[in-house]
Formats: structure tokens, C-alpha cells, sequence
């Protein structure tokens, strides 16, 4: 494990709250470089007027298969990391706050430097958002891999795989727009995965819950594990960026897995 990808409380009087380890912020910027080159290279692809100025049509084709193809690598290997499993079990988990968080037009209101929802480390658009690009992935492999090795599949097959594949890069397109359009509109969240840090302010209107749970655990005395060494915590769970005991953990509406 990487020496960075190990989070280390905050001490009390910081106003930095460590949110993001050098490991899930390497991820994510893999991820959405991989990304951005697929949905440039279709682009240029795609659009006659681009492949017409880009030209070397062959070299890009050969870019964009292997990006895509190469996608799913980062979160796989992105599982070796305690906070980043701990990230992935938080956007799967839909807590009753996420659910009033979608109804409510207020979503983002704030009282006396606090939001009014106990929003965990990631808001409900933030889970949706996640979910879409874990299922787009997968999608857009599946259906690459039809068109990449046409052989073995039937015509229908690979008209089929040629539709889905085309008008889910413009569905992507998209959510990646929106998710850029907000990403620098809040300069806190932008910093968070530039730098890993965010302000004890911002956390506490935008993530309530997630910077309750943060000082809650920073105000505990350290844990020493018997026969263990010292800071040795299961999953992350006793760092300044995790806090499961948070509302993300918090008990599910029936019927929910």
C-alpha cells in the first residue's frame, strides 16, 4: 500500500479536513483522463467534420480501443486501498437522507453554517452519478468489445451494439458536461480532489454529516490494538476521513440491499 494512501487524523484545531487520500484522488484523475480521451477520440471519430481536420483516423481508432479497454483498470486496482473501498461502500448506500435530499428543492440550504441535511461524504447526486459511470463503463466495454472483434457476433448483434454504443457516448457526454458544470462551480469540492483537503467550513454546508462523523472520530483518544501497532485501524475507519458510524451507514428502508 502506498505510504499516501494511509489517512492520519486531523488535529483538533485544524480548519483542514483531509477528504480524499492520495490514492482515491489518483484514481479518479486515471479515470477521468481515460475518459475524456475516449469521448475526444469518438468525437473525432464520429463527427465527420472533425475526422475530416483531425485526420490519422487508424491511430485514433487504435487510442480509443485501448483507453476503453483500460477504463476499468484504476478502480480495479484502486481496491488494494482501504479508503477507497470504504468510498465505494458509502456511494452504494443509500441512507432516508439521500432520499429527502432528491425530494426536497432546498437540498442545499444552509443555517447558521450548517446545511440543513446531514449529507454525508457524498450527496445522493453524487451517489446517482457514480452508479451511471460504474454501469456506462460497463456498458461501453461490452458493446466495444462486439464492435472491436465483430467476428464471432451476428449482424444483429453488432447493429445492436452499434446503437447502444452511440447514443450512450452522447448520454455521457452529457452527465460528464454537468458533472464539470458543478465541479467549478464549487471551489471547495474542486480543491478536495486536487489537494485531498477541504475547509471545516464547506464540510460543514455541504456535508453536515460527513463533518460531524470526521470530529466525533478525531475527538477520540488514539486506539492501540493489542499485539498490533499503534494506528492500526480496520478499513480506514479510525482516520480523519472516513467516519462509517456516519449517516451513509445508517439504517436502510426495508426492502433495500
Amino acid at each position: 500500500m502506498h505510504p499516501h494512501d494511509v489517512p492520519r487524523p486531523e488535529p483538533a484545531r485544524s480548519t483542514r479536513l483531509l477528504r480524499f487520500t492520495w490514492a482515491e484522488r489518483s484514481i479518479h484523475h486515471v479515470t477521468a483522463l481515460l475518459m475524456l480521451v475516449c469521448l475526444a477520440t469518438a468525437g473525432m471519430l464520429y463527427l465527420p467534420t472533425l475526422s475530416t481536420l483531425v485526420g490519422h483516423r487508424e491511430l485514433l481508432k487504435t487510442i480509443h480501443v485501448w483507453c476503453g479497454f483500460a477504463l476499468p483498470a484504476p478502480i480495479i486496482l484502486g481496491l488494494a486501498s482501504r479508503a477507497f473501498r470504504a468510498d465505494v461502500r458509502r456511494l452504494n448506500r443509500f441512507a432516508p437522507h439521500d432520499w429527502e435530499w432528491l425530494k426536497r428543492g432546498d437540498r442545499r440550504a444552509v443555517r447558521q453554517g450548517r446545511g440543513i441535511l446531514p449529507v454525508g461524504k457524498f450527496n445522493a447526486g453524487q451517489k446517482l452519478n457514480a452508479a451511471f459511470t460504474a454501469g456506462a463503463i460497463l456498458v461501453m466495454l461490452g458493446t466495444g468489445e462486439v464492435l472491436t472483434f465483430p467476428g464471432p457476433w451476428p449482424d444483429r448483434w453488432r447493429t445492436g451494439a452499434t446503437f447502444v454504443h452511440d447514443w450512450l457516448f452522447v448520454v455521457i457526454v452529457l452527465v460528464v458536461v454537468g458533472h464539470l458544470w458543478e465541479a467549478f462551480r464549487d471551489p471547495g469540492a474542486l480543491g478536495g480532489m486536487l489537494t485531498g483537503r477541504v475547509d471545516r467550513g464547506w464540510a460543514a454546508r455541504h456535508h453536515a454529516g460527513w463533518a460531524d462523523a470526521v470530529q466525533r472520530i478525531a475527538a477520540r483518544p488514539p486506539h492501540r490494538p493489542s499485539g498490533g501497532p499503534s494506528g492500526g485501524g480496520s478499513g480506514g475507519t479510525a482516520t480523519g476521513t472516513s467516519g462509517e458510524g456516519g449517516p451513509e451507514f445508517a439504517k436502510r428502508r426495508p426492502g433495500m440491499s
